[in-house]
This record gives structure tokens, C-alpha cells and sequence, in this order.
């Protein structure tokens, strides 16, 4: 079973579309492993994007990220990284399908509603930057 890591962000959060969101995955039958509710540090989110420090919107998108409330889950199903990433849609709205999570309720690029890790690798790593290893479900 593959896990990934989704953070329902700030926008969403704030719109009130955390029990939407977490409701689309249960109903495809993705497990939650782990959940939690926190406002990242600005150190936390700067350690997830890392990968992105020196591009031109590392900056911005830390920013966000640690302005407001953000749930952090892992969850786990077949192919779960795949199917994630299709649920939530493109990150561009005009290119997110209708009844993608993005496609049905994003407002810009910069505000895109949920992260989703986008391989195993990146996975691995983005739940050990925002869960320790008790706080995961077996």
C-alpha cells in the first residue's frame, strides 16, 4: 500500500473545505494514516519546498503557506500517489477539470487548496518533514 502526504492549505481551510476535501478521498477509499491541524512555522514550510529555494516563487509560496491553518494527512491506497494527484486536478485553473478538487473550487495558482506529494520518493521525505513516525498509523 503507498502512502502520500496532502496538505489542505491555508485557502481551503480558510473557504471551509476541509471536510469537502477529506470526504473526496474517503470516498475513493484512500486510508487516513495520520491528521493533523497545525499553522506550519515558517522553518517547516521552508524545509518541504526546499527543493524550490532559489526559484522565483519559493518565496510567495512560503509565505502562504505559513499565513494561516493547514491540515496535514497522510494517506495511503493503491496506487494512492497517482490517483491523489488526479483527484485534485491541474494546479492552473483553466486547465483543471470539473470535479477535480482544483476544477471545482480553486481561485488562482498561488491559492490552489492541496499539495499532494508527486512520487514515492517525495513522499517518503515530505512525511518525515511533517509527522514523526508514531504519529502514523500502521
Amino acid at each position: 500500500m503507498e502512502q502520500t502526504l496532502v496538505l489542505i492549505k491555508p485557502d481551503a481551510v480558510s473557504r471551509g473545505l476541509v471536510g469537502e476535501i477529506i470526504s473526496r478521498f474517503e470516498n475513493r477509499t484512500i486510508e487516513i494514516k495520520a491528521l493533523k491541524i497545525l499553522r506550519p512555522s515558517r522553518e517547516l514550510v521552508e524545509r518541504h519546498y526546499e527543493v524550490h529555494r532559489g526559484k522565483p516563487f519559493f518565496e510567495s509560496v512560503v509565505e502562504f503557506m505559513s499565513s494561516g491553518t493547514v491540515v496535514a494527512m497522510v494517506l495511503a491506497g493503491d496506487n494512492a500517489i497517482a490517483l491523489v494527484r488526479q483527484m485534485m486536478g491541474a494546479l492552473d485553473p483553466l486547465k483543471a477539470q470539473p470535479g477535480t478538487i482544483r476544477g471545482d473550487y480553486t481561485l488562482s495558482t498561488r491559492e490552489n487548496l492541496v499539495h499532494g506529494s508527486d512520487s514515492p520518493e517525495s513522499a517518503e521525505n515530505e512525511i518525515a518533514i511533517w509527522f514523526n513516525p508514531e504519529e502514523i498509523l500502521d
